[in-house]
């Protein structure tokens, strides 16, 4: 019976230095799965303000409706947006808005790696 309990507690022992070596392994894939979530919900928000942007910009000549409508929007960051307009003339022209938002990986061990990603998005309409 001694036998036993000597071999069940070599089986405890390597299942704790198992999950001892796996577990950082297992933390670092779900903190990089949380910053690509991350990254794509600031991906999805960016082209949403891109959308509103180009609309604002579209039915309203002043130059900061755009930008202000990006903002309200999609809850970005204002300090980290850039909104460029181009070609807005007479009614019936195109009028383009690129946004260039900076997004920020900060979750740790990932985001260290990673870097910051400026994500791009252009939508163009036609002005009314």
């Amino acid at each position: 019976m001694r036998r036993r309990g000597v071999l069940a507690s070599r089986d405890d022992a390597q299942a704790s230095v198992e999950l001892a070596l796996l577990l950082p392994v297992i933390l670092l894939l779900v903190l990089l799965v949380l910053q690509i979530g991350l990254v794509g919900r600031d991906v999805v928000r960016v082209a949403h303000a891109s959308r509103e942007a180009v609309r604002a910009a579209a039915t309203d000549d002043d130059p900061g409706a755009a930008r202000q409508a990006a903002i309200e929007s999609s809850g970005l960051d204002p300090d980290r947006l850039q909104v460029t307009v181009r070609g807005r003339g007479a009614p019936g022209s195109r009028v383009t808005v690129t946004i260039v938002y900076t997004t920020l990986t900060a979750v740790p061990l990932v985001g260290v790696l990673a870097g910051d990603r400026a994500l791009r998005s252009t939508a163009t309409m036609r002005v009314e």
